[in-house]
């Protein structure tokens, strides 16, 4: 897999009252990567070159 687009730091400060398992980040970052994937999609289908908020 390719480097990580979610910040292992950024994420557990933003979990406020639990502990994060290693295995979250790697779960998070296919979910990311599977928006970003959709947005583009949309984003195409719309004519565009530019993914934009409403694309998610």
């Amino acid at each position: 897999m390719a480097d990580m687009i979610i910040s292992k730091s950024k994420t557990k400060e933003s979990v406020k009252e639990c502990n994060v398992s290693g295995e979250f980040y790697s779960a998070l970052d296919v979910k990311v990567r599977e928006l970003i994937g959709a947005a583009e999609k949309r984003a195409i289908e719309n004519g565009r070159k530019t993914v934009r908020p409403c694309d998610l």
